[in-house]
């Protein structure tokens, strides 16, 4: 019996360089710690799946066939906590530079030779600890650029879009991961004998 429940709230975002399909996804304890932390989010988080379909139809639309063409997978979540290393994992021309000496970090952004072409995996955690927490996770990049406002009256919050590259040989685009009801006893078989168990009474005939 699958347990359906209410998700509500935020959760912690993590991101880690993508090693490439033919490498195991790291595990959630390996990706969630401080070290991999995005940043703190604010706005909560959403992921989102479009796939595209071709429908041929003959001219009376008598018969038909849909076939699915394309899929795109965009997870979006606006980060609030960040630093000048944040923005080299959101855009791909960034290059950090740190002088221990003076205390400056710099980050040149720009110049499409620059490029480093890296993609990341981008997990979402959702906990809960009534219901069993909610895990999401993509392998990609920021493709949506990234706006930094400066305002008197509100935090600065960058608002990231990570679009979804396969993260293994079949082509995944997202990895979807739930805990499931504790109090639910694995189903198994049935207790008691089968048919031609039992002996007869009286023995031999």
């Amino acid at each position: 019996m699958n347990k359906e429940s209410i998700v509500l709230g935020s959760g912690d975002l993590y991101c880690t360089e993508f090693e490439g399909t033919d490498k195991e996804l790291p595990t959630n304890e390996a990706l969630e710690t401080e070290e991999n932390r995005l940043g703190y989010i604010k706005g909560g988080a959403e992921i989102e799946y479009a796939p595209s379909f071709y429908e041929a139809k003959d001219d009376m639309g008598k018969v038909s066939k849909v076939i699915i063409t394309e899929e795109e997978a965009t997870f979006k979540s606006g980060i609030m906590t960040w630093c000048g290393t944040t923005l080299q994992k959101l855009c791909q021309t960034a290059r950090v530079t740190e002088d221990k000496a003076k205390k400056k970090r710099i980050v040149k952004i720009g110049g499409i030779g620059n490029a480093d072409g890296k993609r990341y995996v981008i997990h979402f955690v959702h906990k809960d600890p009534v219901d069993g927490d909610v895990r999401v996770t993509i392998v990609g990049n920021n493709q949506a650029g990234f706006t930094i406002a400066f305002a008197k009256d509100s935090e600065t919050v960058i608002d990231a879009e990570f679009k979804a590259q396969p993260m293994d040989k079949e082509g995944t685009l997202i990895l979807y991961e739930e805990d499931m009801d504790a109090t639910e006893e694995a189903a198994g078989p049935e207790s008691g004998g089968g048919q031609g168990t039992e002996e007869e009474p009286g023995g031999e005939v």
